[in-house]
């Protein structure tokens, strides 16, 4: 989960970052793949989760 939140977090700060600095809008395009990127690691690993619990 920390790290989730921590990509997330770097996310947030390289798009504005690209968004708000003129020149430097290659960071919003890295910003969007590290959130894209966060949220497919988290998606693994919630799924991963599930398949552990015993079925009844």
């Amino acid at each position: 989960m920390a790290v989730f939140l921590f990509l997330v977090l770097v996310a947030v700060v390289l798009g504005i970052i690209g968004a708000v600095a003129e020149g430097l809008g290659y960071l919003l395009i890295i910003g969007i793949a590290v959130l894209v990127a966060a949220f497919a690691v988290a998606t693994v690993r919630w799924s991963r989760h599930l398949r552990r619990r015993p079925v009844r």
